[in-house]
């Protein structure tokens, strides 16, 4: 669990995903839409991605993809895509430093 809080800390914006996943894909596309370049860590492609898929899941989430905006959880496909169409996503990337205006 360390690790993954040391892993979403370090960058603006993290995605946990895995390669096989189209709603990963979308949100990934997103964020490049909005020309955010998250760091993405494929848990199906990296060394102990199962570890800290056991992670997530002992934090409440237990699907991909799982977005992290500024070290803080905000959720997977759905949460993200209820804050694009709410008009709060773009704030909270500016705020998380991911996105300059």
């Amino acid at each position: 669990m360390d690790r993954v809080k040391i892993m979403v800390c370090e960058r603006p914006v993290v995605i946990f995903s895995k390669s096989s996943c189209i709603m990963s894909h979308t949100i990934k596309s997103l964020f490049n839409d909005f020309g955010v370049n998250p760091t993405v860590y494929e848990l199906d492609e990296i060394a102990r991605g199962r570890e800290i898929e056991q992670a997530l899941s002992a934090l409440g989430y237990s699907t991909v993809p799982a977005v992290f905006i500024g070290g803080e959880l905000v959720g997977g496909a759905n949460e993200i895509m209820r804050l694009q169409i709410k008009s709060g996503l773009k704030p909270m990337l500016i705020k998380a430093g991911a996105l300059w205006v």
